[in-house]
């Protein structure tokens, strides 16, 4: 069986925790405490490894010059940016590979 990528298996990973909290009632999974401030669990992954979670809570400081709301705001703004810039950077790329492709299938058909 091919091993499934990191990224995929924490992504997995965390929509299943992120699923047992907040789509649901009642909680599936049994979640210890750590410390005083994160809980844990033991999840099996998909390439059927034990793998630990840990749930933090970061408590933000106050600030003189924003909100918790403007605050809380600022960072799913930035995290929506960086993610709309990484879609367009990958957009760039597959055009850019494509227009490389068709310039080399052209320079070969020009050499034969």
């Amino acid at each position: 069986m091919p091993k499934v990528s990191k990224n995929v298996v924490d992504k997995h990973l965390r929509d299943m925790i992120f699923a047992d909290l907040f789509e649901t009632n009642e909680t599936a999974y049994d979640f210890k405490r750590i410390n005083d401030r994160q809980y844990g669990i033991i999840l099996i992954d998909d390439n059927n490894e034990k793998r630990y979670c840990r749930i933090p809570v970061i408590v933000a400081e106050l600030r003189e010059d924003m909100t918790a709301e403007e605050l809380m705001q600022s960072e799913i703004d930035a995290y929506n940016q960086k993610q709309a810039d990484k879609a367009e950077k990958a957009q760039a790329k597959a055009e850019k590979a494509a227009k490389d492709k068709a310039r080399r299938e052209r320079e070969k058909k020009e050499n034969e």
